[in-house]
């Protein structure tokens, strides 16, 4: 009895540049698979624009009247007025400019075109289309209860508690668009 030996097939040329083409082919496909997938996970973290912030707490705020609080690394302002407190985006809405406070005037100016806002955020002045942008603003107490928040129709201040440790958070990805003006 003999044992038959299987019949080995050499890969020819044109067989193995195939082979080495869909190869490279599948592995690009995966590749943009994979970094498509990490570009389109949000990747907001706490601290961080686009995502909730701690902007400190009640107690820490300014008084009434004094200049609002700068917070730089998620580009907004904390603003505290006669009605409550205000968290307004420090983008200028005519060119996106960054905006500072003139506390000799006490209103906002945009260095670049000279467009002018309140403290509040309101348009005053200027080329601008429309008031400055606010971003949603909450007051927690320390035990994690909603005191107080931002009406996201109106984007008006926010009552301030009589509670100087509640914190004040703001979600700089719920921004609220400012009136335009006539």
């Amino acid at each position: 009895m003999s044992v038959a030996t299987p019949e080995v097939t050499k890969l020819n040329r044109r067989e193995f540049l195939n082979l080495a083409w869909l190869a490279s082919l599948g592995f690009l496909t995966v590749s943009l698979g994979g970094v498509t997938y990490l570009f389109s996970m949000p990747r907001f973290k706490e601290g961080e624009f686009g995502g909730v912030i701690t902007a400190g707490k009640v107690g820490d705020l300014p008084s009434v009247g004094e200049a609002p609080v700068n917070i730089p690394k998620v580009k907004i302002w904390l603003s505290n007025t006669d009605q409550g407190v205000l968290a307004i985006y420090k983008v200028c809405t005519h060119l996106g400019c960054l905006y500072n406070f003139n506390s000799q005037e006490e209103i906002f100016i945009c260095p670049c075109h000279g467009s002018r806002f309140s403290r509040e955020g309101e348009y005053i002045k200027g080329p601008a289309p429309r008031s400055l942008d606010r971003f949603y603003l909450q007051i927690v107490s320390p035990d994690g209860e909603l005191l107080a928040e931002t009406d996201v129709e109106t984007g008006g201040p926010v009552p301030l508690p009589n509670v100087p440790d509640a914190v004040i958070q703001v979600d700089t990805g719920r921004k609220i668009v400012g009136k335009t003006h006539a």
